[in-house]
Protein backbone atom coordinates (compact mmCIF):
# COMPACT_ATOMS: atom_id res chain seq x y z
CA UNK A 1 0.00 0.00 0.00
CA UNK A 2 1.01 3.58 -0.77
CA UNK A 3 2.10 6.26 2.04
CA UNK A 4 -2.05 7.33 2.70
CA UNK A 5 -0.77 10.89 3.13
CA UNK A 6 1.00 10.98 -0.21
CA UNK A 7 -0.46 13.56 -2.45
CA UNK A 8 -1.90 12.68 -5.63
CA UNK A 9 -1.11 13.99 -8.65
CA UNK A 10 -3.36 11.42 -11.11
CA UNK A 11 -6.71 9.90 -11.21
CA UNK A 12 -7.58 6.21 -12.26
CA UNK A 13 -11.55 7.01 -13.63
CA UNK A 14 -12.70 3.31 -13.53
CA UNK A 15 -16.22 2.51 -14.53
CA UNK A 16 -17.22 -1.03 -14.53
CA UNK A 17 -20.94 -2.60 -16.76
CA UNK A 18 -21.72 -5.61 -14.26
CA UNK A 19 -24.70 -8.14 -14.54
CA UNK A 20 -26.30 -6.19 -11.60
CA UNK A 21 -25.15 -4.72 -8.03
CA UNK A 22 -24.23 -7.56 -6.03
CA UNK A 23 -20.40 -8.65 -6.30
CA UNK A 24 -20.87 -11.99 -4.47
CA UNK A 25 -23.40 -13.17 -6.94
CA UNK A 26 -22.91 -10.66 -10.01
CA UNK A 27 -19.99 -10.71 -12.64
CA UNK A 28 -18.21 -7.89 -14.34
CA UNK A 29 -18.68 -7.84 -17.83
CA UNK A 30 -16.83 -4.75 -18.91
CA UNK A 31 -14.01 -2.53 -17.48
CA UNK A 32 -12.93 0.80 -18.96
CA UNK A 33 -9.57 2.58 -17.24
CA UNK A 34 -8.59 6.50 -18.13
CA UNK A 35 -5.80 8.09 -16.23
CA UNK A 36 -5.63 11.63 -16.15
CA UNK A 37 -3.78 13.98 -14.48
CA UNK A 38 -6.14 16.96 -12.39
CA UNK A 39 -6.46 18.77 -15.32
CA UNK A 40 -7.75 15.78 -16.70
CA UNK A 41 -5.70 15.11 -19.55
CA UNK A 42 -5.93 11.68 -20.02
CA UNK A 43 -2.51 9.83 -19.55
CA UNK A 44 -3.54 6.32 -20.63
CA UNK A 45 -6.34 4.46 -21.17
CA UNK A 46 -7.41 0.59 -20.74
CA UNK A 47 -10.31 -0.93 -22.33
CA UNK A 48 -11.60 -4.53 -22.28
CA UNK A 49 -14.75 -7.24 -21.79
CA UNK A 50 -14.47 -10.31 -19.66
CA UNK A 51 -14.92 -13.66 -20.41
CA UNK A 52 -17.79 -15.62 -18.87
CA UNK A 53 -19.78 -18.78 -19.44
CA UNK A 54 -22.52 -17.59 -21.60
CA UNK A 55 -25.19 -19.52 -19.58
CA UNK A 56 -23.75 -17.56 -16.46
CA UNK A 57 -24.27 -14.45 -17.73
CA UNK A 58 -27.85 -14.46 -19.49
CA UNK A 59 -28.91 -16.09 -15.66
CA UNK A 60 -27.77 -13.40 -14.10
CA UNK A 61 -29.10 -10.86 -16.29
CA UNK A 62 -32.30 -11.69 -17.01
CA UNK A 63 -32.60 -11.65 -12.96
CA UNK A 64 -31.59 -7.70 -13.44
CA UNK A 65 -34.57 -5.86 -14.00
CA UNK A 66 -32.64 -2.96 -15.04
CA UNK A 67 -31.48 -4.97 -18.28
CA UNK A 68 -34.80 -5.13 -19.68
CA UNK A 69 -34.46 -1.41 -19.84
CA UNK A 70 -31.56 -1.92 -22.18
CA UNK A 71 -31.81 -4.73 -24.97
CA UNK A 72 -28.97 -3.43 -27.04
CA UNK A 73 -26.21 -3.66 -24.73
CA UNK A 74 -27.61 -7.08 -23.24
CA UNK A 75 -27.94 -8.57 -26.68
CA UNK A 76 -24.19 -7.26 -27.43
CA UNK A 77 -22.29 -8.04 -24.32
CA UNK A 78 -23.97 -12.01 -24.52
CA UNK A 79 -22.64 -12.38 -28.44
CA UNK A 80 -19.41 -10.93 -27.84
CA UNK A 81 -18.71 -13.24 -24.77
CA UNK A 82 -15.94 -15.35 -25.94
CA UNK A 83 -14.12 -11.43 -27.64
CA UNK A 84 -13.40 -10.78 -23.63
CA UNK A 85 -10.16 -11.58 -21.32
CA UNK A 86 -10.09 -13.92 -18.65
CA UNK A 87 -10.80 -12.35 -15.16
CA UNK A 88 -6.75 -13.04 -13.85
CA UNK A 89 -5.65 -12.04 -17.13
CA UNK A 90 -7.41 -8.60 -16.59
CA UNK A 91 -6.61 -8.23 -12.93
CA UNK A 92 -2.69 -8.44 -13.85
CA UNK A 93 -2.98 -6.22 -16.97
CA UNK A 94 -4.93 -3.86 -14.25
CA UNK A 95 -1.89 -3.78 -12.17
CA UNK A 96 0.87 -3.77 -13.79
CA UNK A 97 -1.21 -0.30 -15.36
CA UNK A 98 -1.25 0.80 -11.72
CA UNK A 99 2.31 0.57 -11.51
CA UNK A 100 3.40 1.88 -14.77
CA UNK A 101 1.50 5.33 -13.91
CA UNK A 102 1.34 5.15 -10.27
CA UNK A 103 4.44 3.92 -9.01
CA UNK A 104 4.74 4.58 -5.32
CA UNK A 105 2.27 6.97 -5.71
CA UNK A 106 -1.66 6.42 -4.47
CA UNK A 107 -4.01 5.03 -7.16
CA UNK A 108 -7.03 6.95 -6.25
CA UNK A 109 -10.08 5.70 -7.89
CA UNK A 110 -12.77 8.27 -9.69
CA UNK A 111 -16.51 7.80 -11.41
CA UNK A 112 -19.81 7.61 -10.51
CA UNK A 113 -20.92 5.66 -7.41
CA UNK A 114 -17.30 4.66 -7.67
CA UNK A 115 -17.61 2.55 -4.38
CA UNK A 116 -19.90 -0.09 -5.89
CA UNK A 117 -17.08 -0.61 -8.87
CA UNK A 118 -14.52 -0.80 -5.71
CA UNK A 119 -16.72 -3.28 -3.91
CA UNK A 120 -16.62 -5.53 -7.34
CA UNK A 121 -12.72 -4.78 -7.81
CA UNK A 122 -12.10 -6.02 -3.81
CA UNK A 123 -14.45 -8.90 -4.76
CA UNK A 124 -13.06 -10.42 -8.04
CA UNK A 125 -9.64 -8.49 -7.65
CA UNK A 126 -7.92 -8.71 -4.67
CA UNK A 127 -4.68 -8.16 -5.80
CA UNK A 128 -5.07 -5.22 -7.74
CA UNK A 129 -7.71 -3.90 -4.96
CA UNK A 130 -4.26 -3.94 -2.55
CA UNK A 131 -2.42 -1.17 -4.96
CA UNK A 132 -5.25 1.14 -4.99
CA UNK A 133 -5.65 4.04 -2.08
CA UNK A 134 -8.21 3.82 0.39
CA UNK A 135 -9.76 6.95 -0.51
CA UNK A 136 -11.74 7.49 -3.81
CA UNK A 137 -13.33 10.36 -5.92
CA UNK A 138 -17.21 9.96 -5.99
CA UNK A 139 -18.48 12.18 -8.72
CA UNK A 140 -21.89 11.54 -7.20
CA UNK A 141 -21.22 12.96 -4.05
CA UNK A 142 -20.75 16.02 -6.15
CA UNK A 143 -24.00 15.49 -7.79
CA UNK A 144 -25.89 14.96 -4.50
CA UNK A 145 -24.40 18.29 -2.67
CA UNK A 146 -24.97 20.54 -6.17
CA UNK A 147 -28.85 19.34 -6.76
CA UNK A 148 -29.34 20.11 -3.08
CA UNK A 149 -27.36 23.18 -2.59
CA UNK A 150 -27.51 24.98 -5.80
CA UNK A 151 -30.31 23.11 -7.53
CA UNK A 152 -27.51 22.48 -10.54
CA UNK A 153 -28.13 19.07 -12.75
CA UNK A 154 -25.89 17.81 -15.40
CA UNK A 155 -27.38 16.02 -18.13
CA UNK A 156 -25.98 12.66 -19.00
CA UNK A 157 -26.63 10.42 -21.18
CA UNK A 158 -27.97 6.73 -20.26
CA UNK A 159 -25.10 4.63 -22.29
CA UNK A 160 -23.99 2.07 -19.81
CA UNK A 161 -21.16 1.38 -21.57
CA UNK A 162 -17.48 1.54 -19.50
CA UNK A 163 -15.58 3.95 -21.65
CA UNK A 164 -18.47 6.48 -22.45
CA UNK A 165 -19.41 6.63 -18.77
CA UNK A 166 -16.32 7.31 -17.59
CA UNK A 167 -16.17 10.50 -20.39
CA UNK A 168 -19.68 11.43 -19.11
CA UNK A 169 -18.28 11.26 -15.11
CA UNK A 170 -15.39 13.33 -16.19
CA UNK A 171 -17.49 16.06 -18.05
CA UNK A 172 -19.73 16.32 -15.03
CA UNK A 173 -17.22 17.22 -12.82
CA UNK A 174 -15.53 19.36 -14.96
CA UNK A 175 -19.56 20.95 -15.10
CA UNK A 176 -19.42 21.28 -11.26
CA UNK A 177 -16.28 22.79 -11.36
CA UNK A 178 -16.92 25.58 -14.28
CA UNK A 179 -20.26 25.87 -12.22
CA UNK A 180 -18.52 26.78 -9.06
CA UNK A 181 -15.59 28.99 -10.52
CA UNK A 182 -18.11 31.51 -12.03
CA UNK A 183 -19.76 31.76 -9.08
CA UNK A 184 -16.41 33.79 -7.95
Amino acid sequence: MTKKNAIPTKLMWVDLEMTGLEPTKDVILEIAVEITDFDFKTLASYETRIQHPKEIVVDRMRKNIWWKDFPENRDDFVRKLDHGKPLHQVEQELIELVQEYFGAEPAVLAGNSIHNDRNFMKYWWPELDLKLHYRMLDVSALKVFMQGKYGVEFEKKEVHRAFDDIQASIAELQYYLEWLRKQD
